[in-house]
């Protein structure tokens, strides 16, 4: 699937410069990144505990909670993911500062598109957080073998029924919707008018649940989709 990231390589960006975020994100995602962004510090932390991403990129000076504590508390959390600073301050004791907290790397601004994506693309062939399996609710997914299980039992897949359920997984307990799927899984930026997705999320629904009593797909009518436990 030309242009499709079939691990789709997610990445948080926590900055609360609104413009420069829009400029940031909008660059990102021309090079097949998919990203989510948060402005608020506490809100970037939440987030980043509860999916994998594959890099976080955060700005040092946040509302109610700066990038360096949430570099600290994720790893003090156990968490691995890299982590890219982004700060005006610029002397060597900050930079410094930065790195002891858990940052990864730390990138002064102004900076330039060019420099700041080469540094992503540098965290991420390091691998730290470039998961080879996902967990959540029972299921795991092997994304090199391309193999998913359900209680430690094997699922029959299709090729598309997999990447479909590794972006479900991606977003657990979160709602996907068919735009988000037709873009990301699809790699299509307009509605075909077809059932296409309807067709596999139903085959994926067979292999995934049939024989459990918990359904872990459901369906937000007109919307879209959810993968996790229902809500009570």
């Amino acid at each position: 699937m030309p242009g499709v990231w079939l691990y789709f390589m997610s990445i948080l960006l926590i900055e609360d410069d609104l413009d420069a975020a829009t400029l940031l994100r909008s660059g990102l995602q021309e090079h097949g990144y998919e990203v989510a962004h948060v402005v608020d510090g506490r809100e970037g932390l939440t987030q980043a505990m509860q999916q994998p991403w594959q890099l976080i990129i955060a700005d040092r000076m946040l509302p109610s909670m700066d990038g360096l504590t949430i570099v600290e508390q994720l790893r003090a959390r156990g968490h691995k993911t890299p982590i890219l600073i982004l700060s005006a301050l610029a002397n060597v004791d900050d930079r410094v500062n930065g790195l002891k907290a858990g940052g990864d790397d730390y990138l002064t601004k102004p900076y330039a598109f060019a420099e700041l994506l080469a540094r992503v693309e540098a965290l991420l062939r390091r691998g730290k957080n470039s998961p080879s399996r996902i967990t959540a609710h029972g299921v795991t997914v092997d994304l090199l073998t391309r193999n998913a299980e359900r209680d430690g039992k094997s699922l029959l897949l299709t090729a598309r029924e997999f990447d479909v359920l590794v972006y479900l997984m991606q977003h657990v307990d979160q709602v996907v919707t068919r735009k988000m799927l037709l873009e990301k899984v699809w790699d299509l930026h307009f509605d075909p008018q077809t059932n296409v997705i309807d067709v596999h999320m139903s085959r994926l629904r067979q292999a995934l649940d049939r024989e459990y009593k918990v359904p872990l797909i459901h369906t937000v009518r007109g919307i879209g989709y959810v993968f996790g436990e229902a809500q009570e």
